[in-house]
């Protein structure tokens, strides 16, 4: 029977090796949500990952470097877990590759047949990276408001409301206070969340208590903000809804969900000030 590797110790490889990649099917976190494995989602979307400790050997031996993002679809069968990500793209350190081209379809082939789906993939020189600079998100900032919170609390989807007295806007909601726990190690994962939607006010509050819930819940960032999504479409019932997530850094690589249920464009690959 094959183990998770995360949480397990690790000797980091020496060589080319994609066997370390190690998928998880999306389907049995998705049962939670009563979502069947033959149901439609009521969502799209994409899990955007970025890997700042890319490295491998041109046909001289010379060390070459990236930084490389990776788009893995939100229907792709399986996700990637992320210990397993960063201790196979470490075997690369000493693999040879004629060309840049070479490296990207490895990468793909590689990725794309443990996700059970097309993963796109980009390799960016740093010097076009700092050139974009830090972003934040965009949006009404809920953590303005001053509430009194029990920490101790776990997510409760009947905080979430909406005002009735109005008819349907347009809002972006933005918090930088989520924060989930590896349901392996227990190590905190941090994120920003912004909301968009179409439909009656959501009650600020409510959803701002809501999203601190997830300070003691053990879960993979990409459950979190599914679950954040059809919790908000279950009990709110917007006209349209886009959830996106940036999570910070761990072991080199950040990995940010988009979830939709309207043909939004995918979010722009950002990088904020904690990542």
């Amino acid at each position: 029977m094959t183990t998770l590797p995360l949480g397990q110790q690790s000797s980091y490889p020496d060589q080319y090796d994609p066997s370390l990649l190690f998928p998880i099917p999306r389907s049995e976190n998705r049962l939670k949500l009563g979502l069947q494995s033959q149901q439609a989602l009521p969502f799209v979307g994409v899990d955007i990952w970025n890997a700042f400790e890319l490295s491998w050997l041109n046909p001289k031996g010379k060390p070459q470097i990236a930084l490389a993002e990776f788009q893995v679809p939100a229907d792709s069968p399986n996700m990637i877990e992320s210990k397993s990500f960063k201790l196979y793209l470490n075997s690369l350190n000493s693999a040879r590759f004629e060309d840049e081209y070479a490296l990207r379809e490895t990468l793909i082939s590689d990725l794309s047949k443990v996700a059970g789906s097309n993963i796109a993939t980009r390799l960016n020189p740093m010097e076009i990276v700092a050139k974009k600079g830090m972003q934040e998100m965009g949006g009404v900032l809920m953590d303005r408001l001053d509430i009194e919170i029990d920490p101790h609390l776990a997510a409760d989807p009947s905080l979430l409301e909406v005002n009735a007295d109005y008819g349907p806007i347009e809002q972006c909601l933005v918090s930088h206070l989520l924060k989930s726990n590896c349901p392996v190690t227990g190590q905190p994962d941090w994120a920003s969340i912004q909301i968009r939607y179409q439909g009656r006010p959501i009650l600020e509050e409510g959803l701002l208590r809501y999203l601190i819930g997830f300070r003691q819940l053990g879960e993979f960032h990409e459950h979190c903000v599914e679950t954040i999504f059809c919790d908000i479409k279950r009990q709110c019932k917007p006209e349209k809804l886009s959830v996106y997530a940036r999570y910070t850094r761990r072991g080199g690589l950040d990995i940010n969900p988009f979830r939709t249920d309207h043909n939004a464009p995918w979010p722009n690959n950002i990088r904020h000030a904690r990542q």
